[in-house]
């Protein structure tokens, strides 16, 4: 299958997925309808939608409705706010002018009869959205770039110390948490060397999940031969087997992200495959501060399946 080929097929999934919005602006338009009409697993979609259009989801949902609000104020007169607001899928007028306002930084009301009085279609728009200019986007898109390989991953044992809340918080807690999972698994006789892959696994898609309730497990992999013993604090789970696309990277700390983006913009669009419904994670193959060079070697797996057509 040509890389072009995999490419078109991702473009025309996103334009239906820009039909359907487009034709049911009334609508609740929820993740998983919107997953459903491009083929794509819920977990995965927001991702490659922002990957292909460079806009969140939710942003590209408000837009299309504020961009038809101002149509609807304009030249609609027949329709009041409260059409309005029903028409473009909002639970009622006053929902729909906090939303417009918050966009626009004027009221509906005002707007309109502005422009009634007026008489110009980009009356003030450029003023109002002087605060919400979409953010500018570099020719370089991809900063980082990594080697990709794919692999048919057995099914692994692990034992694992789980964090829930916001990633800040993860990254306050981090060494806390690693050193933790280290003092426990090494209680057990779990370390066996060469054999454990130190994982953090993310349970929780950022795009639609609740920020608080974010959940991470920091896992180490352990050989099936050695049995792991909940304790409370360490807990045990299996590591689905299956095909992987995993990108390997050397990196700075701050790069964690745009390594991310590679995976799930660049790369995967070309590759004849789709993620399925299953967890991301990270394999870290160094410790960046023992080594002393910043640099950290790191491997992002995402769990995929050929696409079908």
């Amino acid at each position: 299958m040509s890389e072009q080929k995999c490419q078109e097929e991702y473009i025309r999934r996103i334009h239906k997925v820009q039909d359907y919005i487009e034709h049911h602006l009334g609508q609740s338009l929820s993740i998983e309808e919107l997953a459903s009409t491009a083929g794509f697993s819920k977990y995965h979609f927001s991702r490659i939608f922002q990957g292909m259009l460079h806009e969140p989801l939710a942003h590209y949902v408000n837009r299309i409705r504020m961009e038809n609000a101002l149509f609807l104020l304009a030249h609609r007169a027949d329709k009041n706010m409260t059409d309005i607001a029903y028409e473009l899928g909002y639970t009622d007028s006053a929902v729909f002018s906090r939303a417009f306002k918050n966009y626009y930084g004027v009221s509906p009301r005002e707007y309109r009869k502005e422009y009634s009085k007026n008489c110009k279609e980009s009356f003030l728009l450029s003023e109002y959205n002087k605060d919400t200019a979409k953010k500018e986007w570099t020719d370089d898109l991809f900063p980082v770039k990594g080697k990709i390989t794919i692999v048919n991953l057995e099914e692994k044992q692990v034992a694992y110390v789980r964090h829930t809340g916001t990633y800040e918080t993860l990254a306050k807690e981090y060494a806390n948490l690693m050193q933790t999972l280290f003092d426990y698994a090494n209680k057990q006789h779990l370390l066996v060397d060469g054999q454990n892959w130190v994982i953090a696994m993310y349970h929780d898609n950022p795009e639609f999940g609740e920020e608080s309730q974010f959940r991470t497990s920091l896992c180490l992999t352990v050989p099936e031969g050695i049995r792991i013993q909940e304790d409370g604090i360490l807990g045990t789970m299996k590591l689905e087997g299956g095909l992987y696309a995993v990108g390997h990277f050397q990196i700075q700390q701050e790069q964690y992200g745009d390594a991310w983006n590679y995976m799930y913009q660049e790369w995967i669009m070309g590759s004849g495959y789709v993620p399925r419904n299953s967890y991301p994670f990270e394999v870290y193959r160094n410790d960046a501060h023992v080594s002393g060079s910043h640099i950290h070697e790191v491997d992002i797996y995402v769990p995929i399946e050929p696409i079908l057509f």
